[in-house]
């Protein structure tokens, strides 16, 4: 028997300064060839377990390290990162940090030049990495120009262009939609077939790991179980428990008393209508009412895109003639594949972006005429990374920078700052560093100093991103609670579960342009339009419109469900 990929024993490890181990005793043997998972909330230990795997630890993360970590026979502690290199492929979280070249073809180009690749089998690799990705028709961009879902892609591209043996990728689907998501696990599938390529991946998103091997499942940095992946995906409560967000479908049938849970849409319609059951039509008919009902209870428009038109600078026309109507108290979705114009649509709701073509009115008066300053205290824009909007040394200064621009009473500062913090959770945190927090700590700052302007609309550009499922839902949550005491919310996203779940109004942008809109259930309905657009539901959404009917949640479909009996 060959020796295994990767073995780790007794492997510990503390940050230097820290107080709590980052992993705690763990012990885990990876076959060549094979694919696993690591699966945990945020903090868990994933990326620390994944910078074991390259050398980065011990090498380069100074800190307490305990047991050994062995790849394809080599030691980590007796390997400097550049040999384990050789070997060993990173994609880090943080995939903007390893970008740095002025195109996107050097990027590709950089790794197998520093293994003294042959300059014919560098332009092999370019054009084989690009093509896997979906970028040939980038090569020449920098990367500064690219879409955050287009840097992450280049960020895999450029180690695949190295051929390693063991390929480690960190959260690589982060910021990627639905279709693209689902293109870089086919990619590594085939990668791992081809070469013999043994794949670790660090995964939020349980639907996209059904085709992995195994999954380990890690909790405060020690490894809680580690199986076979349908095993693992059935245990609905203990992911839950763990921060991992259970599959739709496996949730619905374990309600209905399953032992055996499907898994997938055509396990779940097999089983469902093995049963015979049915989908009560006036149920139903119920939830397509109360959508409607929803969506002509607003009726004051906020903000209105007439022919909405934007080229940049460099020639990129982003948005075709946008035509949208977004009233008081909506709770809508942008979605859209990477590239598409979402975040470019988003920025001229508050005066980010002027239009070069058509108009944006906010409260009938075109942007143009009203100037970032003024509709900024009006509409209030959380970028999708928290800590481009960060800057203060405590929570409470950052929160306060806001009303303090505009020159507000000191009493009445801290009164917004206080209900700001408690609408987001962060009462008590007021003197902390907002850099010392979690990347959701961090993401509730961010919330919070927009919402001490008290804005009518706000604006959020990917806020679940990074965040785990915990968090993201505990987020969204918060959202909705917002909503639903009279704020606007607009929110630009690729989890599709989130949308599902927390949108009324969903609009589709595909090359610039409306797509398709309507209520969630209605834009849920149309599956092949929305793979047009690099789109799809979720998994129990498309099992539910498999069954004739588009329902949203397992607890929709509780309500809706005929079993006969």
């Amino acid at each position: 028997m060959s020796e295994p990929a990767i073995k780790v024993t007794e492997l510990s490890y503390r940050y230097r300064g820290e107080k709590h181990s980052a992993l705690d005793s763990i012990t885990l043997t990876v076959e060549r060839g094979e694919f696993l998972v690591v699966m945990g909330a945020s903090e868990a230990g994933k990326s620390t377990l994944a910078a074991c795997m390259n050398g980065l630890i011990p090498h380069f993360h100074k800190g307490r390290l305990r047991g050994d970590v062995v790849v394809l026979g080599r030691n980590t502690r007796e390997y400097k990162v550049a040999q384990m290199a050789e070997v060993v492929g990173l994609v880090f979280q943080d995939f903007e940090a390893q970008l740095f070249s002025t195109n996107v073809e050097l990027e590709v180009a950089f790794g197998p030049e520093n293994f003294a690749v042959e300059r014919e089998e560098i332009k092999r690799r370019i054009d084989e990495s690009l093509a896997y990705v979906g970028l040939e028709a980038f090569r020449h961009r920098p990367p500064s120009t690219l879409s955050g879902g287009q840097k992450q892609k280049l960020a895999i591209a450029s180690v695949l262009a190295m051929h390693p043996q063991v390929l480690v990728m960190d959260e690589p689907t982060t910021d990627l939609d639905p279709i693209s998501k689902l293109g870089i696990f086919q990619i590594t599938n085939q990668l791992r077939k081809r070469n013999d390529i043994t794949l670790i991946v660090v995964e939020h998103e349980t639907e996209e790991v059904l085709h992995a091997d195994r999954i380990a499942l890690i909790q405060d940095g020690r490894l809680v179980k580690i199986g076979d992946v349908r095993a693992i995906l059935q245990e609905v409560d203990l992911l839950e428990s763990l921060g991992v967000m259970p599959l739709g479908i496996p949730r619905f049938f374990k309600a209905m008393g399953y032992e055996e849970l499907p898994l997938t849409p055509d396990e779940g319609v097999q089983a469902f209508q093995a049963e015979g059951w049915r989908l009560d039509d006036q149920a139903h008919q119920d939830l397509v009412v109360a959508d409607q009902a929803a969506i002509a209870a607003h009726t004051e428009p906020i903000i209105q895109c007439r022919g909405l038109e934007h080229t940049y600078p460099n020639g990129v026309k982003a948005l075709h003639g946008i035509d949208m109507d977004i009233m008081a108290g909506d709770m809508v979705a942008i979605v859209g594949q990477n590239g598409s114009g979402k975040t470019t649509l988003a920025k001229h709701f508050n005066a980010l972006l002027f239009p070069t073509a058509g108009e944006v009115l906010v409260h009938g008066r075109p942007t143009k005429e009203q100037g970032v300053f003024k509709i900024g205290q009006k509409i209030g824009y959380v970028f999708q990374n928290p800590d481009h909007q960060i800057f203060s040394d405590t929570v409470f200064d950052e929160v306060a920078f806001s009303p303090r621009l505009r020159k507000l009473p000191e009493d009445q500062i801290k009164q917004r700052v206080s209900e700001a913090l408690a609408a987001v959770g962060l009462t008590g945190m007021e003197e902390e560093d907002p850099f010392s927090l979690t990347k959701s700590g961090r993401q509730r700052v961010a919330v919070a100093s927009v919402l001490a302007a008290r804005p009518e609309v706000l604006i959020l550009d990917e806020p679940t991103t990074g965040l785990d499922y915990a968090e993201q839902r505990g987020l969204m949550d918060m959202v909705k609670q917002l909503n639903e005491k009279g704020s606007t919310i607009i929110f630009v996203t690729h989890h599709m579960w989130v949308v599902a779940e927390y949108a009324q109004k969903v609009y589709v942008i595909k090359d610039g342009k409306v797509f398709l809109h309507g209520t969630t259930r209605e834009v849920f309905a149309h599956e092949q339009e929305l793979m047009e657009a690099s789109l799809r539901p979720p998994h129990f959404v498309q099992f539910s419109n498999r069954l004739g009917k588009t329902i949203l949640t397992p607890d929709e479909m509780l309500r809706c469900i005929h079993t006969g009996a």
